[in-house]
Formats: C-alpha cells, structure tokens, sequence
C-alpha cells in the first residue's frame, strides 16, 4: 500500500485538542495508558494463540520494552503482542466506535479538566500520547501476517493521519512518540522507571528497560544494551495477602479502575472445594457517572489460570453489584471460555454466589463496625451507590433478608442512616408496623399531611424518595416479622396506640359528618372513588389516599413520567372534620357553587400536598380567585 493521507473521525478531533489542552496537570498517564495498551495486546494474542499456536510464531515470550532516544528526543513503546494490520491500524487510530465518547468531552470540557482519569476510563487512551508528543508514529505487523505486510501510521495530531505499507520482521507494535519542546524529563531512565512503577507494577507481563551506567564523559547515565525488568509482574491476586501492603492493594485498585481515590474496602480470598477461584474485589468509594446507564457493561475482570480472558464479566457478579472492581482468577473454567458459556456455567454460578456473599459480607463489616470511622465509610457507601443496592431486594431474594438489613432511610426521627433495625429498637410499646412514606422528595415527604397523627403520637415513620423505592417495596413486605405499613394506603388503624375514646369520638364524628360526606361524594364523583373522614389529619383540611393493595400515586406519577400508562384509578379523600375550611363545607347547601368550588378546591390542593400535579392548573387557579373576590 502506498501512502494516504485519511482524516480522523470528528470525534477523535475533538478528542486530540482536548487531550493535548485539558490533560497538562498529569501528564505523566500517557506512559501508564500506553503500557496498559501494549499489555492487553499481549493478552489478545495469548487469547487468539489458545486456539492458533502458531500466531506465536517464534517468539512465545510475551513482553513489553520502553526505552528512549535522548538525541532524537524519542520514547518506544514496544510489545510483541496481536498487533494490527492497515484496516485495523485505520480503524483503531483513527475512529472511536463507542459510546462514550460524547460523555468524555462533556465530562473534559466541564468542571473535571484537569481529571487524568477519564483518559483511560474512555478507552481513549493511545491519544494521551499527545500530551507530550507533537507526532506519533506507529509501526505495527499482526501477529500471523506475512513480513512485508507491517504498516506505519503517523500523525501531529491534528485533522490528518498516513499510513502505508512497511517491512516488519516482528509480530507486534512500536509506539514512537516524538516529544515537543519542554517534556525533556521524560528522556531520563529514572523517569520513566519511577512511572512505570508507579502505575504498571502489577502488570503480569515483563516491562523491561535498557540497565542503565554512568558515563564519565556526560556525567549522566547512559542506557546499556542489557535490559532489566522493571516492575514485579506478578498478578498481585496470587501473592500471599500477607505478603501485601495496603498501599499495594490501592495502587492496584487504582490501575485497574481508573480512579484516583482510594476504595473505601476490599476483599481478597482464595476459595477452594468444588470451585476454585481467587477473588480480590474492591468497593470504590464514588458512583461513576454512567453508574444508571443501562447500556453500560459491569462486572469484574476474569482470569483462568492468571490468563486474560475478559473484561467486564457481567455473570460473576450480579447487576445490583455493578459498581464493584475487581479481578476473578479461576482454576475450573476453559481458557477458551466464552460469554455465551459464563452465562450457562455452573462454576460460574458457585463463583458469583461466593463472589456476593464476600461483597454483602464486606459492607455489613463496614455497616455494623464498633468504630465509627469504618461506619462512616458505610454511610459514605450508603450516599453513593444505596439506590442500587436496593435493587438486589428483587433480584436477589437468597441474600433479601441480608440487603434488608443493609438498608438506610431518612425518617421523621433523623435525616439519614435509620437501618430496619434502628426502627424496630425505637418502636412503641404495641406498634405492630413499620410505617413509611414515600415522595419525590425528602421535603415532600417531611411535610406531607398523612404524618401528622403519627408526629403527634411520637410514632416513626421512614421517609423513602429513591425512584427505585416503589419498586423495592413491590417485594419488600415484612422485616423481622414486622409488616411494613404505607401511611397513604387504607385506612388510618394505630391498632393499641389508639385509646377507645379516640375510637368512639371518630365514629361519632363520621356519623354527625356523614350528610356532608355524602355531598361531598356527589361534588367529585368524577374525580374521588370516595370520601370519608379521617384521623390521620391534625392541621390539614384533607389529604389523598389509596386503598390497601392499590398502585400508590407516587408509583403512577413515577409510572407517567417514564412515559408508561399507570393504570386508571382514583383516589380517595380524607377529610379533618375539625378544621375550621372543612366545617365551613358542613354548614352549606348542595346547591350553592361555592359548595362546589370548595370541594373541587380541597380536593386539588390534597392532590397538590402529596407530591401531585392538576391536570388542568389553570381551573384550580381561577375557583381560588373567585373565593378570593367573593371574600
């Protein structure tokens, strides 16, 4: 092929200004980036040569060089791994086919531009190069093609790239970078051994460098033909946990996520019997961006027998899991294990059973700590990743009555961090139920009038505003034995916590209000599926309720918004026969429209308090100012 001049993807346009602009604070994380590309190159082609030996060629040692060139101002970037052929090396370089490509420049050209790890989080990273390079040049042959089909692609980074056709002896590619004036520290042996170890350690692959000696003349070092290994390369999850620091275990977590903070716990196990695995399973300590985006693959990364089979392995941990990092190495899968296999495999299943048990028995450690900073670790967990963790209720009903206890709410006693055993311990004397609420938001449920008779008797009652609630509570029913209660559905019954003559004073009072009930009735009969009075309210004329076993209206509203029918119902009307709004109704007449008016008026403005919306706001607003005038 001769040389062509191709342009890059818009996109990766994009990409290259705001790399080589936004990514000067670290630089540094282009050899990090770079490395860890020419590690998973070796790792393909140990996975293609599983069932092509012969791609090895004869060069079965799998490895990565880095080396520099002080006079011409070049730092290589050598592996002997899968390598690319022209299209690929088009298509790889040149285009991104990805979805998060958009999400990395909102994310770079926003609050976070100094942030070095979306580089590599985006797998974007052979751009980093750029940082420090006003040209890269490329030079790459696949594994299994013939000499003369090498190939070189080079770009400064702008709108253009070449590339032709080259004689290549080995397998694998030479990243040549090409630096700019002023990253001249780069050109140093200790430099780049100081980076490599800082970030590459734990690859399970040699990285060697040129041995290094001090030349006289120069006074400096100088490389030597000889080359040394200059990170451990042993996959830290078969070392001896005692053998471990802590600050190793979060480099690692670090190299592996992509993140700059430290997990705030982790797990590392060996297990043996029927299944044998190694786990080493992090939680972090921040939700990412794409934590809800559902076309988004999680999981943890899987090993068999220290070999790299994938990335992402969704069937070794459940999807409510999703935010955990990690690495399983199994002794029992196939080398050739496929997705399609991880989904029907038996080990797999013992591997994610055994895989959750260890991440659900992290969290309670954090959870039920006797020190208060590991609880506060928990309740910065809580705050990150609670709402998925929710979603295990009814995923996972073999660990239910585990993720039950593992669960915080706000409440009218505390704004956050009430567990179902905290409630229970303060319930009074002959409560029979867990009482609870649920709205939109924190505030929404704070005030709603169906709380009052539950705050004027000291009775809890947990306030739950995550979108994921109604869902949750969908397969939820009972904690400890305690049946939980919706204070918006059915009937207000505080069974022992209310006296007879409470009792007798109510049903007297619904009989003496019953003509107006019944008027009422009558005035909204297109909109109430009844009105009764009501206990429940201490201050407010009226609220809305459904009855037991009825979709709340918090689920329909959430159900509308997500654009799905909610199915037809309506609500019911509870109406405070004390308050002064709701007695001026007693004493009218049918036939007077203000009688109307006030009903339709009561009946919006209950709507209103609980978190609704009008369907016709503009009707509510003109029957208020016509009260008004008429005052």
């Amino acid at each position: 092929m001769d040389k062509q001049t191709l342009s890059f993807q818009a996109e990766v346009k994009q990409i290259l200004h705001l790399v080589t602009h936004s990514l000067y604070s670290n630089k540094e994380i282009f050899l990090r980036e770079l490395v860890s590309n020419a590690s998973d190159a070796c790792d393909k082609l140990r996975f293609e040569a599983l069932d092509k030996p012969e791609l090895f060629e004869d060069a079965p040692n799998l490895e990565v060089r880095v080396f520099f060139d002080a006079e011409k101002k070049t730092i290589t970037i050598r592996d002997n791994g899968i390598g690319m052929s022209a299209d690929e090396a088009v298509s790889h370089l040149g285009t991104i086919a990805k979805s998060g490509t958009r999400e990395f420049m909102n994310k770079l050209e926003g609050d976070q531009k100094k942030d070095a790890n979306l580089i590599g989080q985006f797998g974007v990273g052979f751009y980093s190069g750029f940082i420090v390079a006003d040209r890269m040049t490329v030079e790459t042959r696949r594994a299994g093609a013939k000499p003369e089909e090498g190939v070189r692609w080079t770009s400064e980074g702008t709108g253009d790239f070449e590339v032709e056709t080259i004689t290549r002896a080995e397998r694998g590619t030479d990243v040549i970078l090409h630096l700019r004036e002023g990253e001249e520290e780069f050109l140093s042996a200790w430099k780049l051994k100081s980076v490599i170890s800082k970030y590459s350690d734990h690859i399970s692959l040699p990285v060697l460098m040129p041995k290094t000696k001090w030349d006289d003349e120069k006074k400096d070092t100088v490389p030597t033909e000889e080359w040394e290994m200059v990170n451990k390369a042993a996959a830290l999850w078969t070392r001896s946990k005692s053998d471990i620091t802590d600050t190793e275990y979060q480099a690692f977590y670090k190299q592996i996520s992509y993140d700059q903070e430290a997990p705030l716990a982790y797990t590392h196990n060996r297990v043996e019997g029927r299944s044998e695995y190694t786990q080493l399973l992090y939680v972090p300590a921040k939700a990412p961006f794409d934590l809800w985006n559902r076309d988004k693959r999680g999981g943890v990364k899987l090993y068999v027998k220290r070999v790299f089979i994938m990335d992402d392995a969704e069937a070794l941990m459940p999807v409510y899991l999703r935010f955990v990092k990690g690495v399983i190495d199994s002794a029992d899968l196939p080398l050739n294990v496929s997705r399609e296999l991880l989904q029907e495999s038996r080990d797999v299943k013992a591997i994610r059973e055994g895989s959750t048990k260890r991440v659900l028995g992290m969290l309670e450690a954090l959870a039920d700590s006797d020190n208060a900073e590991e609880r506060d670790k928990y309740a910065k967990f809580w705050g990150e990743f609670g709402a998925v963790l929710k979603e295990g209720i009814g995923e996972d009903h073999a660990n239910q009555e585990r993720l039950a206890k593992l669960l915080r709410f706000a409440s009218t006693h505390a704004d956050s961090g009430v567990s179902f055993a905290d409630y229970v311990k303060r319930m009074k004397e002959g409560q029979e139920e867990i009482y609870y609420i649920t709205a939109d938001t924190l505030s929404a449920a704070k005030n709603s009038p169906q709380l009052e008779i539950f705050r004027k008797k000291g009775l809890e009652v947990l306030l739950l505003t995550d979108r994921v609630d109604e869902w949750m509570l969908s397969h939820l029913f009972e904690f400890d034995g305690k049946p939980l209660q919706s204070v918006a559905k059915g009937g207000v019954d505080l069974g022992k916590l209310q006296d007879e003559e409470e009792k007798k004073q109510a049903e007297a009072t619904a009989e003496a209000f019953k003509p107006t009930l019944d008027k009422l009735k009558e005035a909204l009969k297109d909109r109430a599926k009844d009105v009764r009075t009501t206990t429940r309210l201490v201050d407010s004329p009226a609220c809305i309720v459904v009855e037991e076993g009825d979709m709340s209206s918090h689920l329909a509203r959430l159900l509308k918004q997500s654009g799905q029918a909610a199915p037809a119902g309506k609500p019911i009307l509870e109406v405070n026969a004390e308050h002064a709004l709701v007695k001026r109704l007693d004493g009218m007449s049918q036939g007077e429209g203000s009688f109307d008016e006030l009903a339709h008026i009561l009946f919006d403005q209950a709507l209103l308090a609980e978190g609704g919306q009008l369907e016709d706001p503009a009707a509510y607003v003109a029957r208020v100012n016509r009260l008004l005038v008429a005052a």
